[in-house]
Formats: structure tokens, sequence, C-alpha cells
């Protein structure tokens, strides 16, 4: 599974960078890299509710059971290893490729595939 920094993990290092300014052009660096954290958490804010939301419904129609994503995440790699699901099954793929084009949109909006990706989506 792959863990990105919070929401709450940003902002603290935004705030503690903000506080900042050593007058070089490290700092200039610095810079845009904080001003490209802070929009990502404008599009986490605008789109992360609903890719969660999308990500559960699929996780739950795909485990037959209810729960947070973090939890069934975790009962779908393990029934990955278990082999009681297939990664190739089509069901599973589907639900990778929508969990994945969903966290591309809000990461990297620019990636060049992602508008391939996203009229193609199934």
């Amino acid at each position: 599974m792959i863990t990105c920094p919070t929401a709450a993990e940003l902002r603290e290092g935004l705030d503690r960078f903000d506080r900042l300014d050593d007058g070089d052009g490290r700092h200039a660096f610095l810079a845009r890299v904080a001003d490209n954290a802070r929009a990502l958490l404008a599009r986490e804010a605008e789109l992360g509710a609903a890719a969660e939301a999308g990500e559960q419904a699929r996780l739950s129609a795909l485990l037959g059971r209810d729960g947070d994503v973090q939890t069934l995440n975790r009962l779908l790699c393990e029934a990955l290893a278990a082999g009681t699901l297939s990664p190739t099954d089509p069901a599973v793929m589907a639900h990778l490729r929508a969990t994945a084009i969903d966290r591309i949109a809000i990461d990297q909006p620019t990636y060049c595939g992602l508008e391939a990706l996203l009229v193609t989506r199934a």
C-alpha cells in the first residue's frame, strides 16, 4: 500500500517553512516546493473525499463486506496473498486502475497520461 504525508503533516511542514527565510536560492526553490504542496492540499480537499468514497465502495463490493478504506485495503492485500482473489481478476484490475487514476488526479494532475486514462476510464 502506498502511503503519503497526511494533510496535517503537509500543513505542519508548510507552517514551519513559512517561518523560515534564509534569503538564498535554496529558499526560492523550497518556496516552489511549498507552493506545490499547497496546491496538492487544495486538490486533496476538492477531490479526496469522492476518491476515498469510490475506493471504499469498490473495496466493499470486491470483498463483500463493509469497513473503512484502511481496513478494506488490508483485507484486499490478505486476500491477494492468500490467493482467494486473483490480481488478474477483472474486478480487482478495475478497482486498482480507478484508484490509481483518482490518486494521480490529486497527486500529479499534469501527468502526461492522465487525460488518456480519464478518457478510457472503465
